[in-house]
């Protein structure tokens, strides 16, 4: 088995292509209006519009139970590339008791990202 995607339902999914592209550096592959994909080397984040529900037969969760992680070579650079463009952070870049340094912000639609760096092992 194979981990490809994680898929976040949105009311507006131009909005969020847009915030992902900027906040991650890659630009969206669409295959309609109601989908798009942020294809890295190791996972992809598609996006979907509230349209696609009925056809997954699931309801999205209202509670933000998810937390959409990317890992980046340099925290702290990523955070002073994308000020000015988050407008609700959770904690500025902060290194973890695991070692990990981590940016915690929330997306448009309300949902945790984390933006880390290993630490050393």
């Amino acid at each position: 088995m194979d981990f490809v995607s994680i898929r976040v339902i949105t009311g507006d999914v131009a909005r969020l292509v847009e915030f992902y592209e900027k906040a991650t550096g890659v630009r969206a592959a669409w295959a309609t209006e109601d989908f798009a994909e942020i294809r890295t080397p190791a996972a992809t984040l598609a996006i979907a519009g509230t349209r696609t529900v009925p056809l997954l037969a699931t309801e999205p969760a209202g509670g933000h139970r998810v937390i959409v992680e990317f890992l980046v070579d340099d925290v702290d650079r990523v955070y002073e590339s994308l000020t000015g463009h988050l407008t609700d952070v959770v904690q500025e870049p902060a290194t973890m008791p695991w070692g990990n340094r981590s940016l915690l912000f929330r997306d448009p639609d309300g949902n945790l990202v984390n933006f880390f760096t290993r630490g050393a092992a």
